[in-house]
Parts: structure tokens; C-alpha cells; sequence
């Protein structure tokens, strides 16, 4: 814990962002740093409380009080060995997870939870500013070789982990850069690519060779990949995006939110975008269909591109403010959120469906027609009914679709490795070995979309699994 009194004497702040006028005129991160002497009085808040339930809100297990009560003492050092014997990538949770843990807190019940991603942001940050991180190089090397698809954050972890076992590693990508979603899905205001670089750069050091440009199951055949390697490991996500096949689909402005933030993304990394039609929203009248982080990903990306209007559509109500009757502590609080993105201008409409989408004769997008919806629970299906003459038409030059992913894909890799999956399209693992022996998937491609937080905890534990599969034993830590 830190201060007894902490969590009396101090109430929880938000942590500094930078201006909204400033920040939407480039693509810098949003977030500024604490003020040490404020961030320890919100370490400070951690309090005494006996049964730690952040530690069941986190599925790395990450030992918040153990932090929080260094940092408080002034203790970095030690607050970054703690971080790191859960967490590999403390500064990609600490910027893109959505807290769990937060939601865990003890202190939710009747006041506000301590500030614990805010906490572990910093500390990572101070470690890197000061040169605590170091390449974890093994003493011994095991003559096993494996292979891992997909270097999002489960390929990641699950690389590492393995590496500092003393495997020889190869991490292979698709796209011509390491890294997943974090490199092409998340905007850089969100987490500058920065940090990925020199996490790869611990990584190489630490035995792991990068595989960039290589799709495994269309530019490489899989089953002569898995002759290659003693064991493989499958972390290409649940890419499958879900469409909205209505009436003017084909018109040309709609595209996959996908589409549009790894094209900028791109732009933003100073590639020149060669075969594909540039996607800039400037003076545009844009809509967003789905209301999660994707959405609010392109939200703050359109507002930077300069759009003239930004709307994101959701078809589930309005969040309530506080938690629901039906939704109680230590459980994820189901509240109504504001990224910062949304601070930063738009409309967010619920409770809409959108029906067609209208174009001109040059087939381009005119405009979204939508109704209101009511929801309805019916023998545990959710159906949206129509509100009767509640008809509406947006103005739209763009829409961008951003309602989530259904499974891993099919085509190519899980087909040529003939590995099963279960009923909701997800690869199917025991103790995360697939139907093929050998074979083991971590993350998206067998969890179903999910948190990133959730990713790093898959592929530490399927490290482990791994290297006992090879060693007959692992002292690897498996979270989940």
C-alpha cells in the first residue's frame, strides 16, 4: 500500500492531456506527463485493503500495490522489477488499455479508483529516461527453434518470453513492419511507434530475428514453415471484420475502419501510398458506425485530417453514468466513457441503426439513412426493433466502419496446418496447443477480439506452454 491516509487525504485526478487546439494539429500523443509530486499523492491512494482485487481485474496479475507503495516511496527501480515480472510491455497496457484493473479497485465501490494505469505509464517512462531497460540475454541456449506468426502483442510476448528461455525465435509479419495493430491500427496520438521501436531493439539483442513481408500460408507454405521449426506459434488476431452488407455497400467512400487508420498511420510514418486510393477526410462530412475504440480511433484521426463534421453512430443505448443495478463492483463498470478523441469535437448518436446508404450517379456516397432502435432481451438474444417513422438522413462523404472482429481468418495458414476451430470461428487450444501437435496460438486468433491486456497474458502463458512442450518442464510464468 502507500500512505494509510491516502486514499482519505487525496482525491483521484485525471492525468494531464495536452490542449485540444494544439493536439488536433498534429499527431503527437495526446497525454502529457505527471507531475512526480502528483502522481505519487495518486500512488498514494492505494490503500490497505486487504484483498488486492486489481490483481483479479488484470490478467497479467500485474502486483499493483507492490508499485504503487514504491512509487510512492520514491522507489522507481524497484516499482519497474515489479512492473516487468508480470508485464513485458508496460508502456503499451499503460497506454492502450482500457484498466480493468481500475474497474477492480476497491476504492470503486463508493468513491473514485486509484489512478493505476497512470502509475504504471510513468514508471515505465522513468525506467526508459534513466536506462534501467536492458537486454534480458540467456546464460544457456536449448538448440530449439520456434516460430511465431503474428507480432501484434501476443506474437510479441510470446517471442520474448521464448527468446529469453534460450529458444532461437523468428517472429514473422505479414504487413512490411513488426508490431500488428499497435503499428498499423492504433494512431500514433494514441501511442507513438516510437515505443515499439526500441521494445524490437531490446528484442533483436535479445535473439529474436524479425520476419516482416512474410504471410504465412500465401507467400509461405505452413506445413513446410512447420518442418522447419520444433514448435510454431499462431498469433495473427481475429482480423475477420465484421461488414454491414445494406443497401449501397459498394459505393465508393465506405471502407473498413482498418482501411482508413493503417493507411494514416502510414502517411504519418512517411510512406508514399502507391495502388490504393488515398483516403483524406479534409472539409468531408464523416460518419463512424460503431462506438468502441476503433471508432473513437477515427474520430481523432478524421479530426486531425481537418473533416468538416465527425458523427459516430452506435446501435446499443447510451451508457448509464454510473454503474447499473445489474452491473455490480468488482466487475468491468459498463458506464459512459469519453476518450479523447470525443473531447475533441463531434456527435455521438445511440440507439440508431443505419438502413442504405445513398450515392450519385458517379457512385459516390451522398448520404446514411438510419432509424432509432429499441432494444430487447429475449431469451438471451438482444433484438433491435425499429422505431416506428423515425427515419433519418445524414449527410455523408465517408463512413467508416469500425463494429468489431468475428474470428481468425480461414484462407491460408489455419487451412494448410488443418487446425480446428471452435463454434464462434476462433482457433480451438488446449493448454494452448491446437488440434495439430506443436502448434499453439495465443491472443485474438483464439480468445475472439479482446483487450490487449489480454493478449500479453496469452502469449506469456503460451510461451510457457511451449517450452515445456520442448523441455518437458518451464520456469516461464504462465498468467492465465
Amino acid at each position: 500500500m502507500g500512505k494509510i491516509t491516502g486514499f482519505m487525504e487525496h482525491s483521484r485526478i485525471k492525468q494531464p492531456y495536452r490542449p485540444i487546439t494544439e493536439r488536433k494539429q498534429d499527431w503527437k500523443q495526446v497525454m502529457q506527463p505527471w507531475p512526480v509530486a502528483a502522481l505519487k499523492e495518486q500512488a498514494s491512494r492505494c490503500m490497505d485493503c486487504g484483498i488486492p482485487f486489481c490483481h483479479q481485474g488484470c490478467p497479467l496479475g500485474n502486483l499493483i500495490p507492490d508499485w504503487n507503495d514504491l512509487v510512492y516511496r520514491d522507489q522507481w527501480q524497484a516499482a519497474i522489477k515489479r512492473l516487468h515480472a508480470t508485464n513485458n510491455f508496460p508502456e503499451f497496457t499503460g497506454t492502450l488499455c482500457p484498466a480493468p484493473c481500475e474497474g477492480s479497485c476497491v476504492l470503486d465501490i463508493n468513491d473514485d479508483p486509484v489512478t493505476i494505469k497512470a502509475v504504471e505509464l510513468a514508471i515505465i517512462d522513468k525506467a526508459w529516461e534513466n536506462g534501467w531497460i536492458k537486454p534480458e540475454i540467456p546464460t544457456r541456449k536449448t538448440g530449439k527453434k520456434v516460430g511465431v506468426i503474428g507480432s501484434g502483442p501476443a506474437g510479441m510476448a510470446a517471442a520474448q518470453q521464448l527468446a529469453r528461455a534460450g529458444h532461437d525465435v523468428t517472429l514473422f509479419e505479414r504487413d512490411d513492419r513488426i508490431g500488428g495493430l499497435m503499428r498499423y491500427g492504433i494512431p500514433e496520438f494514441k501511442m507513438e511507434k516510437s515505443r515499439l521501436d526500441r521494445r524490437m531493439e531490446q528484442m533483436a539483442a535479445e535473439g529474436v530475428i524479425f520476419k516482416p513481408n512474410s504471410h504465412i500460408g500465401i507467400d509461405i507454405d505452413a506445413t513446410e514453415l512447420k518442418k522447419t521449426f520444433d514448435a510454431l506459434v499462431l498469433c495473427g488476431g481475429a482480423s475477420v471484420r465484421r461488414d454491414l452488407p445494406i443497401p449501397g455497400r459498394q459505393l465508393k467512400g465506405i471502407y473498413q475502419a482498418m482501411e482508413f487508420l493503417s493507411q494514416s498511420n502510414r502517411v504519418c510514418m512517411g510512406d508514399v501510398i502507391l495502388g490504393e486510393e488515398l483516403i483524406n477526410v479534409k472539409d468531408r462530412h464523416v460518419i463512424i458506425i460503431g462506438g468502441g475504440d476503433t471508432g473513437a480511433d477515427c474520430i481523432g484521426t478524421a479530426h486531425r485530417q481537418g473533416a468538416a463534421s465527425v458523427t459516430s453512430l452506435e446501435i446499443m443505448p447510451r451508457p448509464p453514468q454510473a454503474r447499473a443495478a445489474d452491473n455490480p463492483w468488482p466487475q468491468w463498470p459498463f458506464i459512459y466513457r469519453t476518450a479523447s478523441a470525443h473531447e475533441e469535437g463531434g456527435e455521438r448518436v445511440y440507439s440508431v441503426q443505419t438502413k442504405k446508404f445513398h450515392g450519385d450517379a458517379d457512385g459516390n456516397l451522398t448520404a446514411l439513412e438510419l432509424t432509432k432502435v429499441t432494444l430487447q432481451r429475449e431469451a438471451g438474444r438482444t433484438i433491435f426493433n425499429d422505431v416506428p417513422h423515425s427515419k433519418e438522413m445524414l449527410k455523408a462523404d465517408y463512413v467508416f466502419l469500425a463494429m468489431g472482429f468475428v474470428g481468425a481468418e480461414k484462407n491460408g495458414l489455419v487451412e494448410q496446418l488443418g487446425i480446428h476451430l471452435n463454434d464462434r470461428t476462433n482457433v480451438w487450444q488446449e493448454n494452448w496447443q491446437t488440434s495439430v501437435a506443436g502448434v499453439f496460438v495465443a491472443g485474438d486468433m483464439q480468445h475472439g477480439q479482446s483487450l490487449i491486456v489480454w493478449a500479453i497474458a496469452e502469449g506469456r502463458s503460451a510461451a510457457a506452454a511451449v517450452d515445456a512442450y520442448l523441455m518437458g518442464a518451464s520456469d516461464l510464468p504462465a498468467p492465465v
